[in-house]
């Protein structure tokens, strides 16, 4: 039965093992996918190469699709699943920081270590900017934790909250991806292109 922590206690050196081989394998298919580069990665926002949001998105709804066929087969415990309670408020503000250091960085926290690995020198100091704010964030925690929870709407769902299953909300992700991607498409090939800088690439 899956998830596998709840059958089996792992020690904390296994965890440590499974988490470390996770981590290199998840920063090999950044690299591999051209996720180390904060050119391809800021792409995204002129529209030149939307290759980010379709590589997330998918990722996204072969997860849900995993998910539930594996729960349908009896294979995973869903209720075992830790969902992060959702804070409209908190979430929304975390949100626009993310994306505000994602576009003036060039990287997000994961394919930041990525383009480390890689020998990106630009990369050094976006990680050490996101360690400064994970370190001001725990800083301030006792004062932000009041505040968080009383604005903490608890776990939701979709399914829970509009009383649609979750296989015709997996049907209608699918969906939406399908047409997502033939729209992307679409604007990837009228966008403007910078043919210059891509040359000197």
């Amino acid at each position: 039965m899956w998830p596998l922590s709840s059958t089996i206690e792992f020690s904390l050196a296994a965890e440590l093992a499974i988490a470390l081989v996770l981590g290199i394998g998840f920063g090999v298919a950044l690299e591999r996918a051209g996720f180390g580069s904060a050119r391809k990665l800021t792409a995204v926002f002129y529209l030149h190469d939307m290759a980010v949001v379709k590589v997330m998105f998918t990722a996204v709804v072969t997860t849900m699709v995993g998910l539930f066929a594996l729960s349908t087969l009896g294979l995973l415990d869903l209720g075992a699943l830790y969902i992060e309670p959702t804070n409209l408020l908190a979430q929304g503000v975390g949100g626009l920081l993310f994306g505000a250091g994602f576009l003036i960085g060039g990287y997000c926290p994961g394919t930041s270590l990525a383009a480390i690995a890689s020998g990106r020198k630009d990369a050094v100091l976006f990680a050490l900017g996101m360690l400064a704010g994970v370190y001001a964030y725990a800083e301030f925690t006792p004062q932000l934790d009041d505040w968080y929870k009383a604005h903490s709407l608890g776990e939701l769902t979709l399914p829970a909250l509009t009383g649609v299953g979750m296989g015709w909300w997996t049907l209608a992700f699918v969906a939406f991806l399908l047409v997502a991607a033939w729209g992307i498409n679409l604007i990837e090939g009228r966008a403007p292109r910078d043919t210059g800088r891509q040359a000197g690439a």
